[in-house]
Order: C-alpha cells, then structure tokens, then sequence
C-alpha cells in the first residue's frame, strides 16, 4: 500500500511538471487561442513520458482552460476565462461561515473600487440613465407592491454600474459575486419604512457619479454594501470611513 502510495505521488509530481513545461511551450511560442496544438499521444512520445502521465498534465491544464480537447484533432490552446473558473470555483470557495465572511470582504473591495471606476468612465448617457433609475426608486416608494420593484430596480441600478466600470475583468467578479450572494444569502426584507431612505441612498449615489464625486460616490456605495457585511467587517468600515474624513479634512487626498 505504502508503494501504491508513492507511485501515486511520485505520477502527480511528474504530471505538474509535465503540466508546466507545456505552459511554458505555449507562452515562449506565443500560442494564439484555436491554435492546434497536439494528441495527448504527441505530448506523451514529445515530452518522454507515460500516457498516464500525459493524460493527467492535459487534464490539468483543461480544468483551468488552457486546453480543450476535440474528437479526431486533437488539443486546441485556448485562453482562459478568468470569470468563468471565478465562478465554477465558487461553490468550493463557500463552505463556512468563515469563507462567506472572506467573499463579501471582497466583494465589498470589488463594489468600492468599481464606484471609483464608473465615477470617472461613465459616459454621459450612461449617467442619464442611472438617474432615471434613480428617479424610479423614489417613484415606486409609494407603491404596494414596492419590494419587488425595489429588487428589479437595484438590479437595473447596479447593472448599469458595472457596465460604466469600463473593465469587463472588474464588472464580470463583480456581478458573479453579487448573483452568488443572491443564492446562499437571504437577507431580511426591506421594511415599508426603508422605501424612502433606500431610494435616497441611490438618487444620491447616482448625483455623486454624475458630478464626478469620487468620495462621495465611496461614501453612498459603503452605505449600501453594509447590508450583507458582518459586524466585525462593518466596525473596521466605520474606522475607515472615520479615516477618510479626518484624510479629507485635513486637505489629503487618498
């Protein structure tokens, strides 16, 4: 058993090094995506080892997307889709309390950050329409059915402002970060009181971007992601905002 064991292990290691140096092929020939690239018989008979080996190397670099297989060609070199295995991955990524605390640490980092970007890449006629959006809210307030207009209307909102992000990497974690949240956390339903107040939060988020308003626009999207972050996380948020204004007080700018 013990020599079952090392065998194993000794294959594994063989096939992580096998697994890089075809990596290393790929990058110092400059590869392009579609690229035809060899059978896993090739790669066995090229790199001198095992088909076992081989296999295991190419199923490696296919479960982060660097290599797709196709019947009677062979291996095609694709570029990997760093959302794609971001959200694939996730799942793996979230299976304590501990580990949720960790992704809405970053995606609260995520959210924060993209503010700053939309502040500054947000076209004109994507501002108008995130204060229309804006006005909706404040619109829907009075309405019965409000809470499920509020959901439609948040999503509307915040949609369009990973789209002003102007990164396609940014917006992309971002929204699968918000859609995974949709899934394993249920937050409370909104009060009827909140109506009001959670339509101001987004008519002043929206008048920040649209004045170009980077710490103001921080400072309403803070608020907002509060709602899904843990006590300790919203504590060490409020000493960070407290610095933000003690920096912005004393004329700094961060």
């Amino acid at each position: 058993m013990v020599v079952n064991l090392m065998k194993k292990e000794h294959r594994k290691n063989l096939s992580q090094k096998l697994a890089e140096q075809i990596l290393e092929q790929i990058e110092r020939d400059q590869l392009p995506d579609g690229h035809l690239f060899m059978t896993e018989a090739d790669v066995a008979k090229t790199f001198q080892v095992s088909r076992t080996v081989a296999r295991e190397a190419v199923g490696r670099l296919r479960a982060i997307g660097l290599l797709e297989g196709r019947q009677r060609k062979g291996l095609i070199v694709r570029r990997p889709d760093p959302i794609r295995l971001f959200s694939a991955s996730l799942p793996s990524l979230a299976r304590s309390s501990r580990d949720l605390a960790e992704l809405s640490q970053l995606r609260y980092v995520l959210e924060v950050g993209a503010v700053e970007l939309a502040v500054r890449h947000a076209t004109a006629e994507q501002v108008e329409r995130l204060m229309s959006i804006a006005d909706k809210f404040r619109d829907s307030a009075n309405e019965i059915e409000w809470i499920e207009r509020e959901k439609e209307l948040d999503i509307e909102f915040h949609s369009l402002l990973l789209e002003m992000t102007g990164s396609a990497l940014v917006a992309g974690m971002q929204k699968v970060l918000v859609d995974f949240f949709r899934t394993v956390v249920i937050p409370a339903p909104p009060d009827a009181g909140d109506a009001e107040r959670i339509a101001w939060e987004h008519q002043e988020l929206a008048a920040a971007i649209r004045d170009r308003d980077v710490e103001r626009a921080r400072s309403m999207i803070r608020v907002q992601v509060r709602r899904y972050l843990s006590e300790p996380d919203i504590q060490a948020d409020s000493r960070l905002s407290q610095a933000d204004c003690l920096s912005d007080g004393s004329g700094e700018s961060r």
